[in-house]
């Protein structure tokens, strides 16, 4: 099939769009390469999709409504994901208008351009922030997600309201991935385990918060486009079992779906920088900190229901996917002449 892939040039979405192509579908990719980190490793990874023949790119921008019409009236795909947002939580803090534009404004034309082309089903990213002030431990799309706790989660939260609206009126199919602390190789430089590696290989001391009181539920990225092709591949159907004076926040009588992509077994911080440290050979300098604004301290995603829905739930151990990381990191930045 023809699938129209947002933020292809990011971590998620390069990784999504090679496994995509390795087994036989069309994929047209649509990035703005901004430079929210490291623009180079974003054309590496476009790179990688761009030896495919069967990988298109369009430079452009989801908040241009008219460019994004455009591009799905050329290519009339069958399926939309959509992974192109603003990132980050404590960016969220300064530059607010950022997240409305990329994540309601971008989004909203999305789904706009799915109905208008009759995209058969829409998969789009949403994120384990929006539990918010939510400490029920694990995680479940049953709860209640009315308390975000930065502007982030707040347009996340917003982006499952919207495609529910979609879903309800123009009966478009869409699922919402909440997704748990994703890394791996070729990951965002802005996340911690990049940001770890980077600092204990120049020998700096690396930044820990909340005195390392930290628990996270961290996704290894292959769990991550497992979970992401078999979602997609089962577009999302109306819940005939949904009691309206009991509503489920995870389904609806329209044909919309929310799960929750994470390992299902949360590690603590000091055993993931432990996981690097081995990986690396390097002891790594700590600097112990507060926890940061709109951090929350800690994350476990039950994942039952991903399981029920198409029968895969993340398992990667920590140990392994760091070292996967560890060994990318070297190999990469000795090749460009940066360790």
């Amino acid at each position: 099939m023809k699938v129209v892939l947002s933020g292809a040039a990011g971590f998620i979405g390069m990784s999504c769009g090679l496994r995509l192509l390795s087994r036989g579908d069309h994929v047209v990719g649509v990035d703005n390469l901004n430079d929210y980190y490291d623009v180079e490793l974003k054309y590496a990874r476009l790179s990688l999709l761009k030896s495919n023949s069967r990988f298109k790119f369009y430079k452009d921008d989801i908040t241009e409504r008219q460019r994004i019409n455009d591009i799905f009236s050329v290519e009339q795909p069958d399926c939309v994901i959509h992974l192109a947002a603003q990132a980050g939580v404590r960016y969220s803090f300064d530059n607010p208008y950022a997240y409305v534009d990329a994540n309601l404004q971008g989004f909203v034309n999305v789904l706009e351009a799915c109905r208008h082309h009759r995209v058969k089903h829409l998969v789009y990213a949403s994120s384990s922030s929006v539990y918010g002030g939510n400490e029920t431990m694990p995680f479940s799309e049953h709860d209640n997600i009315d308390h975000p706790l930065s502007l982030y989660a707040a347009t996340k939260k917003a982006n499952e309201l919207m495609a529910h609206t979609y879903s309800h009126i123009y009966n478009l199919p869409t699922t919402g991935l909440r997704f748990f602390t994703v890394y791996g190789p070729w990951g965002r430089p802005d996340m911690a385990l990049f940001l770890f590696a980077d600092a204990m290989l120049k020998n700096k001391p690396i930044d820990v918060f909340n005195d390392g009181n930290m628990v996270r539920d961290f996704t290894f990225i292959d769990d991550i486009v497992e979970g992401v092709i078999r979602v997609l591949d089962k577009p999302a159907t109306p819940d005939g079992k949904f009691d309206a004076l009991r509503p489920d926040p995870a389904t609806s009588t329209a044909p919309y779906r929310v799960f929750n992509i994470g390992n299902g077994n949360p590690t603590s911080l000091m055993d993931y920088i432990g996981a690097l440290e081995t990986a690396l050979g390097v002891t790594a300098r700590k600097n112990f900190m507060p926890m940061q604004l709109g951090d929350v301290p800690a994350t476990s995603a039950d994942t039952s229901e991903l399981g029920k829905w198409v029968g895969f739930q993340p398992d990667t151990p920590v140990v392994d996917g760091v070292q996967k990381f560890a060994d990318w990191y070297l190999a990469y930045y000795q090749k460009n002449g940066q360790t």
